[in-house]
């Protein structure tokens, strides 16, 4: 199951009207996230990457925080809206999961960008979104644990443990790039987890 990329290319302006939009060059920041890092945002690259001057950059923001924060918070939204919303609508708890750990496992644009926010957790822009979006993860799994039948403290526990595989797979990926699986090896990874951690049916009060 795949999904939408959260980064539109940088040459979708407004057709209405020809210029760009507050949207475009968040779009824009993200994408030059994705290659290159929070760091790597600047208004004088962006202005040449989508062919403007800087006049069109501070119509829409005061300053480079200001755009940073308006990419971070497209990418949540991003998240919230065409990942969990969209799980909300299935009841099986158990496929619920399962359709968590293929969207996310295949999203490649939406991994990218969190894989370089995690080397900018020490940015004071970047660490309450990480932080805020985490927990919003965790809150989403344990509570998923939970309708599968897992007593509290064991629905909070496999929430922690996934969470945990999925962060350390990406730190993983961080220091040995050179070393990440083949596709055939990366979805056998994912299959395992799936059937590590899922239930295959209900379990009642489980605290395992």
């Amino acid at each position: 199951m795949t999904t939408d990329t959260p980064i539109p290319t940088s040459g979708n302006r407004s057709e209405r009207s020809g210029r760009l939009s507050a949207e475009d060059w968040a779009n824009a920041a993200l994408q030059q996230i994705a290659e290159q890092g929070v760091s790597s945002v600047a208004v004088e690259p962006l202005a040449r990457r989508l062919g403007v001057t800087k006049g069109s950059f501070y119509w829409h923001f005061p300053s480079r925080d200001a755009l940073l924060q308006a990419a971070l918070d497209r990418w949540e939204a991003y998240e919230k809206e065409n990942i969990f919303d969209k799980l909300e609508a299935i009841h099986d708890p158990g496929e619920r999961l399962q359709n968590l750990f293929r969207l996310v496992a295949h999203d490649d644009s939406s991994y990218v960008v969190y894989s370089q926010l995690l080397k900018a957790m020490d940015h004071p822009i970047v660490q309450p979104v990480i932080s805020r979006v985490s927990r919003r993860r965790l809150e989403w799994l344990s509570d998923s644990f939970r309708r599968a039948g897992f007593a509290i403290d064991a629905a909070r526990h496999r929430a922690r443990l996934l969470y945990s595989a999925y962060v350390g797979f990406l730190q993983l990926n961080l220091q040995l790039p050179q070393d990440r699986p083949p596709p055939e090896e990366y979805d056998a990874y994912v299959e395992h987890l799936m059937a590590t951690l899922i239930p295959s049916k209900p379990v009642r009060g489980s605290n395992a």
